[in-house]
């Protein structure tokens, strides 16, 4: 069963799902939440001649140490806004801002949106079920599929700025 839009906020009021800090009022929609990109970046190494047997497991992966992370702040020392650019055909992952809670008998999904999708930007890949009883931030594998580089910001949410153009 999808939550409709009056069957989330009435979740969100009885605590059942929780979001730290507390969603705004924009980012409820129909029928989902638009959780916003966090600060921290997870970007895979370079690593020539390393091969990946999923036949071994993940604990080589684990072992790897195949990733760097890169922790942006909301503004630089200039006070300009930190953005993460995303090259042409890198994956790189993205952590929400936002904590999500789930209760013991409901989970999620994590879903791109189709508008950046058209620029080439495919998110989730692999795990798009947030189980039952999740009580962290989740971790978003983003993809730059497109021909131009794409800038991630941090708690932007360009739903925000439509919707206050879109009749009621």
């Amino acid at each position: 069963m999808i939550l409709s839009h009056q069957d989330l906020l009435k979740a969100v009021k009885e605590k059942r799902i929780a979001f730290d800090p507390p969603l705004e009022d924009y980012q409820f929609t129909e029928a989902s939440v638009d959780l916003r990109i966090g600060f921290r970046f997870f970007v895979l190494r370079d690593m020539p001649g390393f091969k990946v047997s999923l036949a071994d497991g993940i604990k080589p992966i684990a072992d790897a140490d195949f990733s760097r992370t890169m922790e942006l702040k909301e503004k630089n020392e200039f006070g300009q806004t930190e953005t993460f650019t995303l090259e042409l055909r890198k994956f790189v992952l993205a952590m929400t801002y936002e904590k999500v809670t789930m209760p013991l008998n409901i989970i999620a999904r994590v879903e791109g949106r189709s508008t950046y999708t058209r620029v080439g930007l495919s998110m989730h890949q692999t795990a798009p079920w947030i189980q039952t009883g999740w009580k962290r931030r989740i971790a978003l594998e983003i993809m730059n599929h497109g021909l131009l580089q794409i800038e991630l910001t941090p708690l932007h949410n360009p739903f925000r700025r439509l919707q206050k153009h879109l009749p009621n």
